[in-house]
């Protein structure tokens, strides 16, 4: 599938360059490397947010095994619930679950299985303020729906003495594709705002009321870059990457918390203890003084009925790959490794690819 150039590319460029991945892996902005003839492709697309660690992986397991290679189209979650729905890729990739009615719509079982924990976080783009801010939930919300529309407004400002927040307008930079960050992001809206939720509510692609749309997380990044004033979301990689500042969030029990590793692991605390058998949960708005608010396992899609032999074994051998070996490869890149209890149930499922 050949995708239009993104406004931002060179973002996304910095980013693989800055993990050294190599061009295994298919980006919106550079081709596909060749493939050998008698190497066995697997395709897939789906979710920006897990890019680089797939990427990472990707090229990792094909050293393994250099007979077989992946071709992964980082694509939004919303295209890649599609295109596993349709059967046009071996699997698909996504950051918010699939819905009841989007799994009927698909000729065969898809199952969910958790790769990793990220965080969503706000960043911004404020000429003469570096310094990290501090948000509630009330002022993203007010923010998004369009109700504070200056930097320097009380709701802002007030959770940030010393900072001289200047009286410019707010850009607000959302996704314009089918996003699981988006996912993330207005589900944690949802719970934290009731009128967000009677208003926009949560879904992969929403009706949003006010902003400038970019493709993919590293669009938002690159739009919130070139943008003086603008706030915008993106996962937690994009942000270290490009040097972007992004702030803290008050969580559910009052405390102001910086997205990282352990405060990711304390968000799926609780999720992994009583994780549903199909693996499909929300984390967002987690309890705990240490949780990360805005924070997510990812999933990848992967029909519950193969007919390829070869293809079924390369996926089943990968999956329990990532599992061990690949959850060593995840705090380098600023996610978050998968709670025990999850690993082992997830271990057992794989037993349903058949």
């Amino acid at each position: 599938m050949k995708l239009k150039t993104s406004i931002t590319s060179i973002a996304l460029s910095v980013v693989l360059a800055a993990l050294g991945v190599c061009a295994l892996v298919e980006s919106p902005s550079a081709a596909p490397a060749p493939i050998p003839a008698s190497a066995l492709l697997i395709n897939g697309a789906g979710a920006t947010f897990p890019y680089p660690i797939y990427s990472k992986w990707f090229d990792e397991y094909h050293k393994l095994h250099p007979d077989m290679q992946f071709n992964y189209q980082s694509i939004g979650s919303g295209g890649g619930i599609r295109q596993v729905i349709a059967g046009t890729v071996d699997f698909g990739a996504t950051d918010g679950p699939m819905t009841d009615e989007q799994l009927g719509q698909a000729k065969t079982k898809i199952l969910h299985f958790p790769t990793v924990l990220g965080a969503v976080v706000p960043t911004y783009n404020i000429p003469g303020v570096n310094q990290e801010l501090n948000f509630t939930p009330e002022a993203l919300a007010g923010i998004f729906l369009g109700k504070i529309t200056k930097w320097n407004d009380p709701a802002i400002a007030n959770l940030n003495k010393g900072i001289n927040l200047p009286d410019t307008d707010i850009i607000v930079v959302h996704r314009s594709d089918g996003s699981g960050t988006t996912y993330i992001w207005v589900d944690y809206l949802s719970k934290v705002s009731e009128e967000w939720k009677s208003k926009v509510g949560k879904n992969t692609s929403v009706n949003w009321p006010v902003g400038i749309g970019g493709k993919g997380n590293e669009g938002v990044a690159g739009l919130v870059k070139q943008q003086p004033g603008a706030l915008g979301y993106v996962e937690l990689i994009y942000a270290i990457q490009n040097n972007m500042p992004y702030g803290k969030v008050r969580n559910s029990s009052g405390v102001f918390v910086k997205a990282g590793l352990a405060s990711v692991t304390a968000a799926a605390a609780g999720a992994a203890k009583s994780m549903p058998d199909d693996f499909r949960v929300s984390i967002t708005n987690a309890p705990g003084k240490a949780a990360y608010p805005i924070a997510s396992f990812t999933w990848l899609l992967v029909p519950n009925k193969i007919d390829d032999p070869t293809k079924k074994k390369a996926i089943v051998d990968f999956l329990h790959w990532m599992l061990k070996d690949g959850q060593g490869l995840v705090e380098t890149l600023n996610y978050a490794k998968l709670p025990k209890e999850v690993v082992l149930k997830e271990t057992k499922a794989i037993s349903q690819v058949n």
